[in-house]
């Protein structure tokens, strides 16, 4: 059985901190089993809302009988 998580990530006109947030979403997803499974951008810059990331995990987990 697989399970999902969703993570959004709001991005800065700061290509470092971006490349940061990032860094440290994957790596602390990576410890806990989650693997990346898809990643979308969406909005645009300079919008109210923005750029932003998302990023789909997904882990295989134990079927319970």
């Amino acid at each position: 059985m697989k399970e999902y998580q969703a993570v959004m990530v709001k991005l800065t006109r700061s290509t470092r901190e971006d490349e940061d947030a990032l860094t440290d979403l994957l790596n602390e997803r990576s410890r806990g089993g989650w693997e990346p499974a898809l990643i979308a951008q969406s909005g645009t810059p300079g919008s109210p809302g923005g750029e932003r990331l998302t990023v789909i995990f997904q882990r295989v987990t134990a079927v319970e009988r």
